[in-house]
């Protein structure tokens, strides 16, 4: 056994395949790592409701995830929240402006689902989200109005996601939102992700480890994308995909095959085991 006691995962480009899988490679591998008593967590910008495809492969294997990009921390046996932070409500009301004034298809993430308008789950293609449209229809929460649904929840919005028409438009929102107390990171496509200032997914780390006891030196995070970042820099060891952003690659202490060629199973035979 290595010194890690911690394994981190990124799901999208890290965990899941192209085609939003977990292989059976990646599972055994994860499967012995938790055996041999290695903590095995999520580290996402996704929340709870949008792990439920996943159930039948992670339950028993992740025992924890830092959620939101580091805004909520769970535990994944329990079901218990150990920490949720939401955005200041006047704050996200001001970034759900933003992004309707640029036509965004804005969801909010809360500790347990991921809310948007009908009207936008359809327009998912166009926003280059298309491979999470089955996703949104099966287990978000729909709503007709995101800015009601905001008004009727002030305290719930741990991050907003803002999918926007192109480039352009997303850089526009990106200098809007510059001077606001919050936390922004890129997403897919022309997406940014938003979340409190200081929330990060290092943030989650942190907390993750407090509760568990851990040190930061003794946690391994995999990652594909500037979203991971911060916490490539606070972990013990970090290990980009093969499919990751330049930066990615290039602030990891090692780069290890692509989501679709079992990079993970690689990492924890390598590191871990």
């Amino acid at each position: 056994m290595s010194d890690y006691r911690l394994i981190a995962l990124d799901m999208d480009g890290t965990l899941l395949t192209s085609d939003k899988r977990v292989s059976p490679r990646t599972v055994d591998a994860l499967r012995a790592a938790a055996e041999a008593g290695t903590v095995v967590a999520l580290s996402t910008g996704r929340t709870t409701s949008e792990l439920m495809d996943y159930r039948s492969e992670l339950e028993g294997v992740v025992g924890y995830a830092s959620l939101v990009s580091g805004g909520v921390v769970r535990n994944m046996t329990t079901g218990e929240t150990l920490h949720a932070q939401s955005i200041d409500f006047d704050v996200a009301r001001a970034v759900v402006a933003q992004g309707l004034s640029e036509n965004a298809m804005v969801q909010i993430l809360t500790p347990e689902y991921s809310v948007m308008t009908h009207a936008d789950v359809e327009r998912m293609p166009e926003l280059g989200q298309g491979i999470y449209q089955q996703l949104a229809r099966q287990w978000g929460y729909l709503v007709d109005d995101i800015a009601e649904f905001l008004d009727t929840h002030p305290n719930d919005a741990c991050k907003v996601n803002l999918h926007h028409v192109d480039r352009a438009s997303c850089e526009r929102t990106h200098s809007a939102l510059e001077a606001l107390p919050v936390q922004l990171a890129a997403g897919e496509s022309a997406s940014i992700e938003v979340t409190p200032r200081g929330v990060t997914k290092a943030h989650g780390l942190e907390l993750l480890c407090d509760h568990l006891g851990l040190s930061l030196a003794q946690t391994l995070v995999v990652g594909d994308g500037d979203n991971d970042l911060e916490a490539f820099e606070v972990a013990g060891f970090a290990v980009a995909m093969g499919n990751a952003t330049p930066e990615a690659m290039d602030r990891a202490d090692a780069v290890v095959a692509d989501n679709d060629h079992d990079g993970i199973a690689e990492a924890v035979n390598r590191w871990i085991l």
